[in-house]
């Protein structure tokens, strides 16, 4: 097996909610900009084991998401060693094939790729993402007439493909990274969470 990996997700965006770009409608302005991040809590690439670090990608989509040429900025967990580096990588950028392959085809330009130290917390629903000093956001679900948090399934595009994603609101959204055009400061936006179990 290439991989096996299960996690969270904390996704942020510049469009309002719930963001249009999950049903295949063009983005909020045209444009979309987002940060997705992937918290493997228990997973190994090849036989490299991967639990405990973080994965993100600050994106600027330019039209409709299905179309792609997404340019992208990708963070690695600072805590990666060179070998758990290298195998998130691989897994993420598609190298791998399986439903990550899928999304990264959808990646036109790879503007850049760091290390830096990744906060990711979920607690009690809330979300919390810090990427360096580059990226903020703090993520809260929406609740349905029960209670239970309100859920989107079988979207027709989705980043965490065979899951459920949890509609939610970002109270705030920072992101500062010049080779992506971002400079957003944002309240109210849209924000989505979720788990995900990606093999292949």
């Amino acid at each position: 097996m290439a991989y096996d990996l299960e996690g969270r997700l904390l996704e942020v965006c510049t469009c309002k909610v719930l963001c249009p770009c999950w049903i295949g409608e063009d983005a909020d302005g045209g444009t979309c900009d987002a940060v997705v991040s992937y918290r493997v809590d228990k997973g190994k690439v090849r036989d490299v084991d991967v639990s405990g670090l973080t994965l993100a990608s600050a994106v600027h989509i330019p039209g409709n998401i299905l179309q792609g040429n997404w340019k992208v900025a990708v963070f690695v967990d600072e805590k990666a060693s060179s070998a758990q580096y290298d195998a998130l990588i691989d897994a993420f950028s598609g190298k791998l094939g399986g439903p990550l392959a899928e999304l990264a085809k959808l990646f036109g330009e790879i503007v850049g790729v760091h290390r830096a130290p990744i906060s990711f917390e979920v607690s009690e629903g809330k979300g919390n993402l810090r990427i360096g000093s580059v990226i903020e956001a703090d993520l809260n679900p929406y609740h349905g007439a029960t209670g239970q948090v309100t859920r989107l399934v079988d979207s027709v595009f989705s980043t965490i493909p065979g899951s459920p994603a949890y509609i939610s609101k970002a109270s705030k959204y920072k992101a500062n990274i010049p080779s992506l055009g971002h400079n957003i400061d944002l309240k109210g936006h849209n924000a989505v969470q979720g788990h995900f179990h990606f093999q292949a």
